[in-house]
């Protein structure tokens, strides 16, 4: 049986907007990074930690990982309490909740061959909850309307449905390195109106390989994103403006460049890592060649040159307090606050020009001031 589905769960948020990329995805060779290591191993340690505290005799496997260090202990940890106190309040529905741990899900009904892995999974009366631990510290990941949840939702709901009497699913992703936790809420009958409306059509193009290619913010993901037609003219329309200075452009056509300039950028990365990949496998661009990097000198023996640098009575290490992050991990949340809630501040952030669609509330302009 494959270990990924052409259709994951975790694609979902792609593949819904873009279905023809799946099958376009799927035919490039999976290349794991050092990330997807760490969150492997992360999971692993999560997955121990929570059947551990549950009272489950299984094995840990610290020894065995291909990479551990200290956060990543103190954000297990942080997982298991959270998932120790749902468990709790999974007993307000009903007295034996039942707990599961990296439990497949299979949402096939809507999406040809479709199955996913809950890391854990709640399910008391009337509630069932989600809960995905996301070791990444690069993109916070929301909740809201999240397929990738979604349909593990589905899953769990095909399994439980007919032994729980499900009326609600709460869904939280936890990211304990970005200090999120996002929860969502959400009732049966409108999870499957969008199965059934939302998700299953598109599944369905997905699957023949059919549909319209579209880009967005979902091509970050995507195995296919750098030499992706669709994308390069979906930025290259900006090339229409011929590079204006912004004053010859209207406030219209800013709008539309600050639209896409993020994504027009990324787009460039992209391009510039798989131009260089090519290249050192032996691929020549006309106008390009492969050099050395510009490098940084380095210690070889680090106790040698402390050693050394002692020998002659300076001291070698910086001091240094923890960071915030650091601090609060050390601390834990509930100690941070009332030993040190005092002693922090929030400096207001540098201003920052982002979509409607951004959570956090418009900072006053001097044209609000005015009126």
């Amino acid at each position: 049986m494959s270990k990924h589905a052409l259709l994951s769960a975790s694609s979902c948020h792609r593949w819904l907007q873009c279905p023809p990329s799946a099958k376009r995805c799927a035919s490039v060779p999976d290349q794991s990074s050092e990330y997807a290591r760490q969150g492997t191993a992360a999971h692993e340690l999560c997955q121990y930690k929570v059947e551990h505290t549950l009272g489950r005799n299984v094995r840990d496997p610290t020894e065995d990982l291909d990479y551990s260090d200290e956060e990543m202990d103190r954000c297990s940890d942080q997982y298991c309490s959270f998932v120790m106190e749902q468990v709790e309040e999974a007993k307000k529905h009903c007295s034996d909740p039942a707990v599961f741990v990296e439990q497949r899900l299979d949402f096939s009904r809507w999406v040809p061959e479709g199955f996913g892995t809950g890391d854990c999974v709640i399910v008391a009366d009337d509630l069932l909850q989600i809960i995905d631990y996301k070791h990444g510290l690069g993109v916070i990941v929301n909740a809201e309307m999240n397929p990738q949840m979604m349909c593990y939702a589905l899953g769990a709901v095909e399994m439980f449905d007919g032994i729980y009497d499900i009326e609600t699913i709460r869904m939280t992703i936890f990211q304990p390195r970005r200090d999120n936790i996002s929860t969502f809420e959400i009732s049966k009958a409108d999870l499957l109106k969008w199965a059934d409306e939302i998700l299953a059509p598109a599944a369905k193009l997905a699957y023949k390989g059919e549909g319209e290619y579209k880009a967005g913010d979902h091509c970050q993901f995507c195995a296919v994103k750098a030499t992706c037609r669709k994308r390069a003219e979906y930025n290259l329309e900006l090339a229409k403006y011929d590079f204006q200075m912004p004053p010859d452009l209207s406030d219209e056509e800013i709008d539309m460049v600050l639209l896409k300039a993020d994504e027009l950028v990324s787009w460039a990365n992209d391009i510039k890592e798989y131009a260089l990949r090519q290249a050192l496998s032996g691929t020549e661009y006309p106008d390009f060649k492969v050099v050395a990097g510009r490098s940084v000198t380095k210690y070889t023996d680090e106790n040698a040159v402390a050693e050394a640098v002692s020998e002659l009575g300076y001291e070698p290490y910086e001091r240094k307090i923890l960071g915030i992050t650091a601090m609060r991990s050390l601390l834990g949340k509930k100690q941070f606050d009332e030993v040190l809630g005092g002693l922090t501040y929030k400096p207001p952030g540098k201003p920052t020009l982002v979509p409607k669609s951004d959570k956090r509330p418009a900072l006053d302009t001097a044209k609000t001031d005015f009126e």
